[in-house]
């Protein structure tokens, strides 16, 4: 269909320039007597629709290429990108336009031969620069029309509940995610970019085992969120092409669309932070809903293992979280009864030490 409209489009350009240069074209080859409806017009029309259209033969194939390709290029780049982009094209084009009023006006025989090539020039110019700043200027062009800030109240909050979550790969092999959707916490619509999906993908077709089930797992779990939660998912289908890592093209998008990055990666987490976009991170959740445990609390454990000290035993609670006990070196595999003596926080986690309840009697 494409390859036809450009033929189209060749024959009547022939057919245009046929119908004006054609006539004076034959007078000027002075072919001798000729009949009158040969230097016709219209004859003219003929002949270049005819011209034109046998070279499509060899022509079109290649323009139609061309232009595949540039309708490919357009598809795949975020809609913020084009919009802006055209925005920029166009004003860029007003401003040649304007420009060249004044430049037609010039009578001087020498800057009239050249003016209809500096017109040119400039129009392409400004057409590409301006294309240029839209394209490139388009996050801060966003930030100069808050529209969301003339919302009421209660509008606010509901744009808060339904903006944008966008998961990134860590997150999406971890799993949890999945859970915290089914329970309700997570609200909005979640939103899986294209290339941590070209990602799992990789990393799914990865000959190393583990890599490889970690990859499969992840699309599990989009398949899992997809088909059986009741939560609103879509698929980001542009890219970033001027970006190579994966973590910096999600902070882009996060700012493009104002939506918050959801991620267990702790870099990935502080770069976040430092560019200003919201960010959601599962393991800070996971802690934050451990259940409190102080100083002096009681607590009924099973000791698994020796600990790295002289009669050290080490148990853990039902969330994972590690017990260190004082003494617990000669409980290994009983459950026992353990006070709680203090709490320490890492990065790592949570560190609970205690001492069995049994020696505090003895004490």
């Amino acid at each position: 269909m494409l390859k036809r409209i450009v033929q189209l489009f060749f024959v009547l350009v022939g057919g245009t320039l046929g119908y004006m240069f054609m006539p004076d074209l034959i007078q000027a080859l002075n072919f001798g007597e000729v009949q009158n409806w040969i230097t016709s017009p219209y004859t003219g029309a003929i002949f270049g629709a005819i011209i034109l259209y046998v070279s499509t033969f060899w022509l079109a194939d290649y323009i139609v290429g061309v232009m595949r390709l540039l309708e490919e290029a357009i598809v795949k780049a975020p809609v913020t990108d084009v919009l802006f982009g055209t925005i920029g094209l166009i004003f860029g084009l007003i401003v040649a336009y304007l420009i060249g009023i004044p430049l037609n006006n010039i009578q001087l025989p020498v800057v009239s031969t050249v003016l209809p090539i500096i017109t040119i020039f400039i129009t392409f110019f400004l057409g590409y620069f301006g294309f240029q700043i839209g394209f490139k200027k388009r996050v801060e062009l966003i930030n100069l029309f808050p529209i969301g800030n003339k919302s009421s109240g209660k509008d606010k909050k509901k744009e808060s509940g339904a903006s944008l979550k966008i998961l990134d790969t860590s997150v999406i092999i971890d799993g949890r995610i999945a859970d915290i959707c089914k329970t309700g916490f997570l609200e909005g619509t979640l939103v899986i970019p294209e290339f941590v999906l070209e990602e799992l993908q990789h990393i799914a077709d990865s000959s190393d085992v583990l890599k490889r089930n970690r990859g499969r797992r992840g699309l599990d779990i989009l398949n899992k969120i997809q088909k059986e939660l009741p939560i609103k998912v879509e698929i980001y289908e542009g890219d970033f092409e001027e970006i190579s890592e994966v973590d910096s093209k999600l902070v882009k998008l996060a700012k493009l669309t104002s939506g918050m990055v959801v991620t267990n990666d702790f870099n990935l987490n502080k770069v976040c932070e430092l560019q200003g976009v919201a960010v959601l991170n599962i393991n800070d959740l996971a802690n934050a809903v451990k259940p409190v445990v102080l100083p002096g609390e009681e607590l009924n454990v099973q000791v698994i293992k020796d600990g790295k000290e002289h009669n050290q035993g080490v148990a853990y609670l039902d969330d994972g979280t590690m017990i260190v006990v004082e003494g617990g070196r000669d409980y290994i595999g009983k459950d026992i009864d353990v006070i709680v003596t203090s709490v320490l926080q890492t990065s790592a986690g949570r560190m609970i030490f205690a001492k069995p309840k049994l020696l505090e009697k003895a004490l």
